[in-house]
């Protein structure tokens, strides 16, 4: 009996231990953002003030107002950024689902070899692509549009691969009762695999959603006018016109990144359920 008590103990303090560690961990990855966020509420002569002031003794709200009310137009970053990225976020991952329904449930010769190569796209540098892209963008007339960020944004190799596992991983008799019962491919995608989906493809417009997001070389190559920048570029843009002001420039990142944990925090019980369930099967 003293032995099952000791066992229990030596568990629950392994289990406290491990709890503090992860803690610290957590703690200790989270300080740059936290010292962002606080950091967008000082003062410029508080900003660099030692021991520092996570909390700050005298906050102040100019330092976001300026950030939405003065310079080239941050809120036209913004908006930019959000039509874009919310566009992606929704069609993306529905086009990804019709092409992982296709490798995943319809047979077809060369279907396994189809989807070798187009996974090998995936070890293709996004760089090498640049100057296609831009002579093509150039004779579609999209160049300097949103169109050019929005259109190769539709088609996601990674997005196609991880749906495409989570396909593999239902079982193959709900397919052959709904074609027993007369249902065509359409109609099973839409009225059975998507809603069983709901995890994966949640998990996956997240992803997508920060990608795109976050998203700087191709809006640096492809937009020139500047009511068209996302909010990469404008941060850049902003970074020059602050100059120094850090605690300017840390108000506009707090105000970039909010989407970000808005999104996450949104749709996070999806994100675990969604990678284990697109694990690698057969």
């Amino acid at each position: 009996m003293n032995a099952q008590v000791s066992r229990t103990l030596q568990r629950r303090a392994v289990k406290w231990l491990n709890t503090i560690i992860m803690a610290f961990l957590s703690l200790l990855l989270l300080s740059p953002m936290l010292w962002m966020i606080s950091t967008s509420f000082k003062k410029p002569k508080d900003v660099f003030t030692y021991p520092i002031q996570w909390i700050p003794l005298d906050p102040v709200m100019t330092n976001h107002i300026k950030v939405w009310t003065t310079g080239d137009g941050f809120l036209t970053f913004y908006l930019n950024s959000l039509k874009i990225s919310a566009t992606l976020m929704i069609l993306a991952p529905l086009l990804a689902a019709l092409a992982a329904y296709g490798f995943a449930k319809i047979e077809f010769k060369g279907r396994n070899t189809i989807f070798f190569l187009y996974l090998c796209l995936m070890m293709i540098p996004q760089q090498v692509l640049f100057v296609p892209k831009f002579i093509m963008f150039d004779w579609m007339h999209i160049y300097n549009t949103h169109w050019a960020l929005i259109l190769p944004g539709l088609f996601t190799v990674f997005g196609v691969f991880m749906i495409r596992q989570f396909f593999l991983s239902l079982p193959q008799e709900i397919s052959e009762a709904a074609f027993i019962d007369g249902a065509g491919h359409i109609r099973i995608f839409a009225r059975m695999f998507l809603p069983l989906s709901k995890p994966v493809l949640a998990t996956f417009a997240i992803i997508d959603f920060t990608w795109n997001w976050n998203d700087y070389e191709n809006a640096l190559i492809f937009l020139i006018d500047k009511n068209l920048y996302t909010v990469p570029l404008g941060m850049q843009n902003f970074m020059q016109e602050a100059g120094v002001d850090y605690n300017l420039m840390m108000a506009a990142a707090t105000a970039s990144v909010l989407p970000l944990l808005i999104v996450f925090f949104a749709g996070q019980k999806y994100i675990i359920q969604g990678f284990s369930s697109s694990a690698v099967k057969g």
